[in-house]
């Protein structure tokens, strides 16, 4: 056994490794990447970013319909796009073991929306396993895989953003050889045409009921006394550090499906309880229904305690105890004191806040009046932010072409999408298809950084294969590359691209390309630096109100400096003043423009 302080997405990848998984994929999203990140080091398995979570869900599914241990991991809403084969997987059933981990996000701190993915469970009768620390993330993964194995059926290994992003002591042992699959064909199984799919359907059901006994393992009564808790997920850790030792305990690590038997010795003799769980009522609705079914006729709080969205704290979960206990308390209330906002901003040479600018430039150049900015999911949903507001929708991956589709038919305004380069190989090919195929008049602006970015500098496919291309394929007639900091240039380009679209009544692209300026940086030791001459400046607020590079300040006189610790020398911020005040100082690194334009 080893011993190390693992973040819960590591323990979570050492506990796969454990278990043999031989096949892992996955697509990057907060607060899932590290899973694949700490599989990547381990060269004796495949382990793949894939260009979304339905080809990442897809992968894993099929090689553990050969036999292989295999692992796909993604972020809540990720499930959503994987939904289609998620379905089918519990019909098939697998030959190997197939574990799918969703990293929930409640209080959405990195997400669009906080659902809770235990649903999923239970409409597609697959069991949904539920980690409370790094510790049980370790252990429950090799269990999940155990689990999967021995019934022949996925396993969903639900997690949150606390546990993923937890630093906790994980004993751990060292991985295990992986297991590969072997060729194998069962059209009767795996193709699901009607009667194929009718016979499917009853192995499910029998497979359902052998997997409600065989979750028991998972669960465990702990404690006695008159008043049941019972605690699901993390739930459980909060619950052990404020409760009581009078009060009995049922853990919940595995809240889809419930074991009648064990819901019913759990509430034997039991006055009252009180079931603690993330988001929605999950394991709420399950036991009352057992209890009702079974004539307990005791009350059963819930969600009249626990609040439905947002992540728990320990707070919230001491209220609902002692609300429970009949023990005063009160919720610690916020702290009144003034904090400066601190809204996000992009980083220094950002190249998305460039191609903003010069987007609301060459759109006003190409006569486009009026318009809806149609945005997607990434760095640059920071677009939304004044001074740019040049998002006026996001809503999902790929959603920027569809919502774009929807607004000019209701309104007949010419829209701008905007997309990166990630997102556009995830879900912008067939929206793009669609605007082609409809002529839908429509300037289509992808950013392409190189990476994925917002999720941890992950590769992206942009770097191998060509977008401009990409969209020639797809039939776009108007295809061009700009450099986002070559101001002029780009600007008359986007003005071009806009009067064609207007003119011709299709989809223009344009592919603003230029490196993420955090992937550039690791690559050299020492920058430049741009400096404000104060002789030139003349306080016209340019550069910091309307471009807002975070390194560029006003003195008291409104004169722009430059914070030479927040500079990286990118010169974005050159062309933008139109005084000619800022320059490059000190010495330009041998292949600095290469990496840039790479």
């Amino acid at each position: 056994m080893k011993k190390s302080l693992l973040l819960g997405n590591e323990a979570i990848a050492f506990g796969a490794l454990k278990a043999g998984v031989g096949i892992a994929t996955g697509y990057p999203g907060t607060p899932s990447t590290e899973i694949i990140e700490t599989l990547q080091r381990f060269r004796d398995r495949y382990v793949e970013w894939s260009v979304n979570e339905k080809v990442a869900f897809e992968t894993a599914y099929g090689a553990s319909m050969m036999g292989a241990y295999s692992l796909v991991a993604m972020k809540h809403v990720g499930l959503n796009v994987a939904s289609d084969p998620l379905m089918s997987s519990s019909y098939t059933g697998v030959e190997g073991a197939f574990v799918i981990v969703s990293a929930q996000d409640p209080s959405m701190w990195s997400s669009q929306n906080e659902q809770d993915n235990r649903y999923y469970g239970l409409m597609s009768l697959i069991p949904v396993i539920e980690p409370y620390d790094p510790q049980s993330a370790y252990e429950l993964s090799v269990k999940a895989f155990n689990l999967s194995s021995k019934v022949h059926h996925p396993v969903i290994l639900s997690t949150n953003t606390r546990i993923s992003h937890v630093r906790g002591p994980v004993e751990y042992e060292e991985p295990s050889p992986p297991i590969f699959g072997k060729l194998q064909k069962k059209p009767e199984k795996y193709s699901l045409v009607p009667d194929v799919a009718r016979r499917d359907r009853q192995e499910q059901l029998k497979r359902w009921e052998l997997i409600q006994q065989e979750i028991k393992e998972f669960n465990e009564i702990e404690g006695d006394g008159r008043k049941l808790i019972i605690a699901s997920g993390i739930a459980y850790s909060y619950v052990k550090e404020i409760l009581p030792e009078s009060v009995r305990i049922l853990r919940l690590s595995a809240p889809v499906p419930l074991n009648k038997e064990q819901i019913i010795k759990a509430l034997e003799d039991v006055d009252e309880a009180l079931i603690i769980e993330e988001l929605e009522p999950i394991v709420e609705m399950q036991v009352k229904s057992i209890a009702y079914d079974e004539g307990f006729r005791i009350r059963i709080h819930g969600k009249d305690y626990v609040p439905r969205s947002g992540e728990l704290t320990p707070d919230v979960v001491e209220f609902a105890i002692k609300k429970f206990l009949g023990i005063y308390y009160e919720l610690k209330p916020k702290v009144d004191e003034y904090v400066p906002p601190r809204p996000p901003a992009m980083c220094p040479g950002c190249p998305h806040r460039s191609s903003f600018v010069d987007i609301k430039r060459g759109i006003t150049l190409g006569g486009l009046s009026q318009t809806f900015f149609s945005g997607d999911i990434g760095c640059y949903s920071l677009g939304i932010l004044p001074p740019f507001q040049e998002q006026d929708s996001l809503t999902n991956m790929g959603s920027s072409l569809g919502i774009a589709n929807g607004v000019f038919r209701a309104t007949g305004i010419i829209p701008v999408a905007i997309i990166g380069d990630s997102t556009f190989f995830h879900s912008g090919l067939s929206a793009l298809a669609n605007a082609v195929y409809n002529n839908l008049p429509v300037l289509v602006v992808v950013l392409d950084n190189r990476v994925t970015a917002m999720t941890g500098q992950n590769p992206s496919p942009s770097k191998e294969i060509d977008i401009a291309n990409v969209a020639k394929g797809l039939g776009v007639e108007y295809v061009r590359e700009i450099d986002p900091f070559n101001l002029k240039e780009s600007t008359k380009i986007i003005a071009d691209a806009t009067n064609w679209v207007k003119q011709n009544k299709k989809p223009a692209l344009i592919v603003a390309k230029r490196a993420c300026a955090l992937d550039v940086i690791d690559k050299f030791d020492e920058l430049p630096i741009a400096e404000v001459d104060i002789n030139r400046c003349t306080g016209c607020t340019i550069c910091y109100d309307y471009f807002t590079c975070p390194a560029i300040i006003p003195r008291e006189d409104k004169k722009a400096v430059i914070e030479p610790v927040l500079c990286i020398g990118c010169g974005a911020c050159i062309p933008i003043c139109p005084y000619n005040a800022i320059s490059l100082k000190g010495e330009i690194p041998k292949g600095w423009d290469e990496i840039w334009r790479s």
